[in-house]
């Protein structure tokens, strides 16, 4: 089971759990709320693993944080209230975290989604009681001041943060991403990614240097079918 690496890092939405549908529905139900246009086949590769205020500044770039903020609780409203009748984990996640953690892995999640978000999921399925360290841009950076926060993906910064925590060298991790967004950004950390094609197609994902896998789910996935590194990547 452990392969080559000392730690599993892994995004929770689309990956630990099936929420980009929901999550995407929320936003297309916002959208028309307010009385815009939704591009429903490009908005989720343009902002998955991206916070929520990263993007509402690009949308509405002249309002002030409350604004925005506000603004993300009514979407964020509309996603739990789907999440609440209908959220399930991925297929096979549950397993997969069980065997990791009794093989000695540690893990962590390294998540955009909000703090409600979080919280919503991790009383539903025990992600408190599964990992070692959880990140996301609600965290403060180790040496920042007391108005910085981690920054969403592509940006490194949950991922090199967990890494810290847990005391495994970025080298030593494994990544697992939904989004092609994330993958950048555990390229950018110096890490290795597999894929979960839950909400992108494997294409949207062979141009990263870091994948060593695609999947469907987990049913079945072992590190052991990882395919050998050819060379260490940039």
């Amino acid at each position: 089971m452990r392969g080559d690496y000392a730690a599993l890092l892994f995004d929770m939405d689309g990956t630990l759990i099936d929420s980009m549908p929901l999550h995407h529905a929320a936003w297309r139900q916002w959208f028309a709320l307010h009385g815009l246009s939704f591009d429903d086949a490009g908005f989720l590769a343009a902002t998955a693993g991206r916070t929520n205020d990263e993007i509402l500044r690009d949308l509405f770039p002249a309002l002030d944080a409350a604004q925005r903020q506000s603004l993300a609780d009514e979407k964020e409203a509309l996603y739990r209230d789907a999440a609440d009748r209908s959220l399930r984990m991925i297929a096979g996640a549950e397993a997969f975290l069980e065997a990791a953690s009794a093989a000695g892995l540690p893990l962590a999640i390294c998540t955009a989604a909000p703090p409600g978000n979080m919280q919503h999921a991790f009383a539903r399925f025990g992600f408190d009681a599964r990992v070692q360290a959880v990140t996301s841009p609600a965290d403060r950076p180790q040496h920042g001041g007391p108005a910085d926060r981690l920054r969403g993906k592509p940006h490194p910064d949950v991922f090199e943060e967990a890494a810290r925590r847990l005391g495994v060298p970025p080298s030593a991790c494994l990544v697992f991403e939904d989004a092609p967004l994330g993958v950048e950004a555990a390229r950018r950390a110096g890490m290795d990614a597999v894929a979960l094609t839950t909400s992108m197609p494997a294409a949207a994902f062979q141009p990263y240097p870091n994948l060593r896998h695609t999947m469907a789910d987990f049913v079945g996935f072992s590190l052991h079918q990882l395919t050998p590194r050819e060379q260490p990547h940039a």
